[in-house]
């Protein structure tokens, strides 16, 4: 049996499972409400009696957490949506309870493990799984290895710098992050949005400058599928960038798929066509022949099995 730890800023999840024939299945799951008041090793006694409720069998644990986070000592260092919770030892605190395996990864780098044994990177031996949610995370598996780096922060690539301007993410302009994530959608939506009042033509999802901060990614998406060009176009601007992104990382990498999440799962049509044109202009042909860019495939149930996948890898080490 293996027992999953999913730590966030607003609920704290506990999962346990086990692999049958290639598939994990989740035999119970138990969610509290992330109380910082507590502080952190409050919080995981409590996630402790939630897990010793559902098994005995506590030999194997992993854990998903924000970062950042240092996976090779097993220390969270200071997540911003996790206050109070500064070098954390998380891991040796619970090896000296329950004298097991734990493992700690981030959380993409925890999604990127379940897709790639569970969702749609099994099978390959080099993937790249990209979050594409409120931001950009990505998790790398190279040769069929988690690639994590020195201290735990590799593939970080929301942090690149894609263009010298535009939208901010991971705190810098013009980068990954900026262009692609629902946050930077939403703020290249309002930069359109703001040039069409402008010209006096607003768009359906924008039509006052009152309006600019409620231009959400989901609203620009749906506008854009009821026809709206100005929504249609910040798409086309995001697919550009995205494949200007995942050239970098096909050129560097040669992964046999790319697998993303969130917003590119949800408007993959409204994307695919400005990705593809520009990866087809800024690829090594070879390794774009070779390389799939599919959206993540376990959907919702991918933050329960992210915490079991961290486990399941911990028992091969």
């Amino acid at each position: 049996m293996l027992v999953g730890f999913d730590i966030g800023g607003t609920k704290c999840a506990v999962c346990v499972g086990e692999e049958v024939n290639g598939v994990m299945r989740v035999a119970e799951k138990k969610v509290i409400p992330t109380d910082l008041s507590v502080g952190p090793y409050g919080m995981i006694d409590r996630m402790c009696a939630l897990a010793e409720e559902m098994t005995d069998d506590l030999s194997v644990i992993g854990i998903s957490c924000g970062g950042p986070l240092n996976s090779r000592t097993g220390v969270i260092l200071s997540p911003p949506n996790l206050r109070g919770w500064d070098e954390v030892e998380i891991v040796k605190y619970l090896e000296n309870k329950y004298h097991g395996k734990v493992a700690l990864q981030n959380d993409a780098n925890a999604c990127a493990l379940a897709e790639w044994k569970w969702g749609a990177g099994k099978g390959t031996e080099n993937m790249v799984f990209l979050t594409f949610g409120t931001g950009m995370g990505a998790g790398i598996i190279a040769n069929g290895q988690m690639l994590d780096g020195a201290c735990g922060f590799g593939g970080e690539v929301g942090h690149l710098r894609l263009d010298d301007h535009g939208p901010v993410g991971f705190g810098k302009e013009g980068s990954f992050e900026g262009f692609c994530s629902g946050s930077g959608l939403a703020q290249i939506g309002r930069t359109l949005a703001m040039e069409q009042i402008q010209c006096g033509r607003p768009t359906a999802y924008c039509r006052s400058y009152d309006e600019l901060p409620a231009v959400t990614a989901k609203s620009i998406a749906e506008a854009a599928y009821a026809g709206d060009e100005t929504a249609i176009k910040a798409y086309r601007v995001c697919g550009t960038y995205l494949g200007k992104g995942l050239s970098l990382l096909v050129d560097i990498l040669n992964p046999e798929v790319i697998v993303i999440g969130s917003v590119f799962a949800r408007s993959e049509d409204l994307l695919r066509p400005t990705m593809e044109a520009e990866m087809k202009k800024e690829c090594i042909p070879y390794s774009l022949e070779v390389c799939r860019v599919v959206p993540a495939a376990l959907g919702e149930s991918i933050g329960d099995l992210a915490a079991l996948a961290v486990a399941a890898e911990a028992t091969k080490h």
